[in-house]
């Protein structure tokens, strides 16, 4: 049974974090509805995506559950995307039948930051996949940018590489509001990857190309830390079960600095997270350039991470600086950094 999306399939739509219910995204969000329409899609909207009744999230917790096990479970429905991120989904997964989750046909539910509190879950405690990914608004933009094209894509299998992009939008670069909802991405920053490896004398900067493989795990560092000790969160038991092929983790930050993504990184690592781990995609943090008493977002994690002898990967198109490389999580990925990244994912 095939969980990427058919031609003329049904995409759903779900707010288990933030609902598309104030500008630009509510009109962003319906022309993403007439495009995908137009493309020949089916589309069944949960009952909050136009809400904003909850506190960091489109409603109170027990109705987003409620949403995501009800529409997940739906035999009529091939693929989700969810309206976007937000700030406390952790408080619905607890709600989430999971039961009902894993008896349900596999299918991909596309989204990022906060919706890591689902994919994370649905990946390393039930073996699924998820396409971390933009939110259903950005597709409303005009044009699409590269990154959407692929994300639609990989969503429908007809892709398994994506590659990273020639420049980015930096954090104050963008044009999108709410008299423009349907601006693109401006991407006018240029300042590539950089990548490390162990030598003799410790974690080094390096041109060298780069290539490891393993099953994709990761998302937000900011949801993660807060899964960490959990019991929605299985890590270690994922990375034992693909102990032979090893585990590639993504990360990325949103409301860390550079000392909260030091912080979070140890504490990932004190709790036996990094277990089998092949290597490291990070990508550039919504604090990119920060500098705090001597800290930087590189130092931030190479000083937690530089040991395990594995390649770290830093500034990636993955995250909040759009636009960011589509990912499916449980995959077992190829990476290759070069100049650019390209990453092939097979399920």
């Amino acid at each position: 049974m095939s969980m990427f999306l058919p031609e003329g399939g049904t995409i759903g739509f779900v707010a288990p974090s933030f609902g598309c219910a104030t500008e630009p995204y509510k009109t962003a969000f319906d022309n993403a509805l007439r495009k995908l329409k137009e493309k020949g899609f089916r589309l069944v909207l949960g009952p909050n995506c136009y809400r904003a009744d909850g506190i960091g999230i489109s409603a109170p917790p027990a109705e987003c559950a409620a949403e995501l096990t009800e529409m997940f479970g739906r035999d009529d429905i091939d693929a989700f995307m969810a309206c976007g991120g937000g700030e406390l989904m952790c408080e619905t997964i607890g709600l989430v039948d999971w039961e009902k989750i894993r008896a349900a046909k596999p299918k991909l539910l596309m989204g990022y930051s906060d919706i890591t509190n689902f994919i994370f879950p649905y990946v390393t405690k039930c073996g699924g996949y998820g396409l971390y990914g933009p939110s259903a608004s950005a597709f409303g933009m005009e044009p699409w940018h590269e990154a959407l094209e692929d994300a639609l894509a990989l969503m429908q299998g007809k892709i398994d590489t994506v590659r990273s992009y020639p420049a980015w939008e930096g954090i104050t670069d963008g044009k999108k509001d709410e008299e423009h909802p349907y601006e693109p991405y401006n991407c006018v920053q240029t300042a590539g990857i950089r990548k490390y490896t162990n030598s003799s004398t410790g974690v080094e900067q390096t041109r060298d190309t780069v290539h490891f493989e393993g099953r994709l795990i990761g998302g937000c560092l900011d949801s993660l830390q807060v899964l960490c000790g959990t019991p929605y969160a299985d890590p270690v038991g994922y990375a034992e079960a693909h102990k032979d092929e090893g585990i590639v983790w993504v990360l990325e930050s949103c409301d860390l600095n550079v000392f909260s993504i030091r912080r979070a990184l140890w504490q990932l690592r004190a709790a036996g997270w990094f277990s089998n781990v092949k290597g490291f995609l990070i990508g550039r943090p919504l604090c990119y350039g920060q500098e705090m008493m001597g800290l930087d977002q590189y130092r931030a994690v190479i000083d937690v991470l530089g040991d395990f002898g594995v390649p770290i990967v830093m500034d990636a198109d993955i995250g909040h600086l759009p636009p960011a490389m589509p990912l499916l999580m449980g995959s077992y990925a190829s990476v290759t950094a070069e100049e650019k990244i390209t990453i092939t994912m097979k399920v």
